[in-house]
């Protein structure tokens, strides 16, 4: 070990009281200067690297926190959006006003373009409009709507892009649909399957990646109205 070049004494005091070393600004920044100037272009500083991935780490952490907040701000506005919707909609006192908030007040506190109750029937009427807030279709006509056609499982709740295919079902607004979800409907025993569609201007509000907690909650409670109605 090469010998320090420092008098002693001087070296004796710093070890004794590093203090005096350390509050002493202008010293300091001297003694990183000099560190500085002997670092020559080869030589890794890895106290900045260090400093530089510490200070991505926190970004990234930042960013997340950020998402993380949005996200629950965006649960809770949509979970407020279905309770007062909810409750809109079992305020009605009449099936007609039913049908005249469900595609009024329910529709615009969820904030969807489009809203149409669908019922199955063996003797569906010749035009299956039955005015834009319900439509009669034939046996099977909901199950295959919701898996288009396709041999698969028909869940509660589908997102999608909109298929073509359910034009009908949107009459003048099917032009302007992008997107839509489909809550399948269990009205009780000695009742036909029911469907409520839900349509959107906005290709990215329905989509398969969503959760469906709060749809498949406004799916049960409109079941229950529904079956309030039908009795």
């Amino acid at each position: 070990m090469s010998k320090p070049e420092m008098d002693a004494e001087i070296r004796e005091q710093i070890i004794a009281n590093p203090n005096l070393l350390l509050e002493d600004h202008d010293l300091m920044r001297a003694l990183v200067g000099g560190n500085d100037e002997k670092m020559g272009g080869n030589i890794v500083d890895l106290r900045g690297i260090a400093l530089a991935r510490l200070e991505e780490r926190f970004d990234r952490l930042e960013d997340t926190h950020r998402n993380v907040i949005a996200a629950a701000y965006d649960n809770l506005a949509g979970t407020n959006q279905v309770h007062r919707a909810i409750l809109r909609m079992m305020d009605s006192q009449t099936f007609t006003a039913f049908l005249e908030d469900l595609t009024g007040d329910v529709a615009n506190t969820l904030r969807i373009d489009a809203i149409r109750l669908v019922l199955e029937s063996d003797e569906p009427e010749a035009d299956p409009d039955m005015g834009p807030a319900m439509a009669v279709v034939p046996e099977g006509f909901i199950d295959d709507y919701i898996t288009l056609g396709r041999n698969m499982p028909v869940r509660q709740i589908t997102l999608r892009k909109f298929d073509s295919e359910g034009a009908s079902l949107y009459g003048d607004r099917a032009g302007y649909i992008q997107s839509e979800a489909c809550l399948k409907l269990d009205l009780g025993e000695g009742n036909r399957p029911g469907m409520l569609i839900m349509g959107s201007e906005d290709p990215q509000q329905f989509t398969a990646q969503q959760g469906t907690d709060l749809l498949t909650f406004f799916a049960e409670v409109f079941e229950r109205v529904m079956r309030r109605w039908l009795a």
